[in-house]
């Protein structure tokens, strides 16, 4: 049974993982919450402290500072903090890095997020042949877990799809993966989670559909949908991380993925894309002084973390999934719906980060239990989603399954 958490990243995601593995950490054991900012690590073991979310009092939970780019110096905090399992949530930028020092600590690694090259947005499909699956064989080699995008979509959508699979389809032709926030958190404009990381992946629309890559528009295509309990809400079609391990390992005709925004944000984010805040590219200021819009915008922009206090409403995040079973038609809504009060109740976050970082430390309780610990990389939908999902049942993210009654052509016999 493998012990001891490394955390690496102290935003929003990190914060929500913290909690729960302090409220876990009987299985988990020793918590070391690492980065590049000590004081945030120290502020979210002082929020576990303050909600005594600690189960198991003589286990420890502490911080240290790290620069996760730095593969040695992380290899020897992975060596000196004894953690077997480590979790990066810091910015995407970093999981080559992480996933590099843990191969060579011998350490689990998972991750949230697909890997990105600062320099480089929305590269060419599939993207994890880009960066992750390059260094599978050497993770297979050394007997080294990888457990890639254990958050919620990527994450638990890829587990509802083998749920899909193994449980309720024998074929299936399209899958849509559908995200809302029917939320309010009475800013003028905020992101739920990284700004930077959220406003690159609407660049550029990668969707699987007839079994290939297509380029869309962004915000282009749009649709009406009525969700469990939030109700009718509208959707764009989006490029997102998981279509890019689904498209390998699901046999589907077409995979998609859906986000809902406002128009009001809709509106914010193409006047500041047109005038290029948006942009990634550094400028020269007039004094000389070069920076990257797209960081600016992030400083001057609410943490998402800061929203929770004042955060209503509830999200709703699912698989729309068609096929047959048995020779039939057969539809399903497979989803959660998750409260932002309650999530602040329990862990000081929002519903967004909560939805993020409690099954990745779920997966970290699989692999401590050996149940997940797949001594090769992987993504979620590789691996058995029943554990997972009964798990996440237990630890704050139900999951409901909706049977839709397929429709069916009316007649036009006269």
């Amino acid at each position: 049974m493998k012990k001891n958490v490394l955390i690496v990243g102290a935003g929003g995601v990190a914060h929500v993982a913290a909690h729960k593995c302090a409220q876990n950490n009987d299985i988990l054991g020793d918590i070391c919450i690492a980065s590049r900012k000590q004081r945030k690590c120290d502020a979210i073991i002082e929020s576990i402290h303050r909600k005594n979310n600690i189960k198991d009092k003589n286990k420890k939970i502490y911080s240290r500072q790290i620069d996760a780019m730095d593969v040695p110096s992380l290899v020897k905090l992975i060596k000196e903090t004894n953690s077997q399992m480590v979790i990066n949530l810091g910015t995407a930028y970093i999981n080559m890095s992480v996933l590099e020092a843990c191969i060579e600590a011998g350490a689990v690694y998972m991750d949230t997020a697909i890997h990105e090259e600062p320099d480089k947005v929305c590269e060419d499909p599939p993207w994890y042949a880009n960066h992750e699956w390059k260094r599978k064989d050497r993770c297979k080699e050394k007997g080294i877990t990888a457990i890639l995008g254990a958050g919620f979509d990527p994450g638990v959508v890829n587990a509802y799809c083998a749920s899909a699979v193994k449980h309720h389809f024998d074929t299936i032709d399209t899958i849509d993966i559908m995200d809302v926030n029917a939320g309010n958190h009475g800013k003028y404009f905020a992101t739920n989670f990284d700004p930077e990381i959220n406003f690159r992946e609407f660049t550029k629309v990668w969707t699987w559909i007839d079994r290939k890559w297509v380029l869309e528009k962004v915000h282009h295509i749009k649709k009406i949908y009525d969700f469990p309990v939030v109700g009718k809400q509208p959707i764009y079609l989006t490029g997102h991380d998981e279509l890019h391990s689904l498209s390998k390992n699901i046999d589907a005709n077409s995979i998609r993925f859906w986000m809902g925004f406002s128009d009001h944000y809709l509106n914010i984010f193409n006047v500041l894309t047109k005038i290029g805040i948006t942009s990634e590219k550094p400028v020269k200021t007039a004094e000389g002084i070069e920076v990257i819009p797209l960081k600016v915008l992030k400083a001057v922009l609410p943490d998402p973390l800061s929203l929770a206090p004042d955060y209503t409403g509830k999200t709703c995040i699912g698989n729309l999934i068609k096929g047959k079973k048995d020779n039939k038609n057969k539809e399903i809504f497979i989803y959660n719906i998750c409260d932002h009060a309650e999530c602040y109740r329990e862990v000081e976050s929002q519903a967004i980060c909560y939805t993020a970082g409690v099954p990745a430390v779920a997966a970290a309780i699989l692999v401590a239990k050996d149940v997940w610990d797949a001594k090769t990389m992987v993504n979620v939908e590789e691996l058995d989603p029943d554990p997972f999902i009964e798990l996440l049942n237990k630890i704050g993210l139900p999951t409901k399954i909706k049977f839709i009654k397929p429709k069916t052509k009316k007649s036009t016999k006269k």
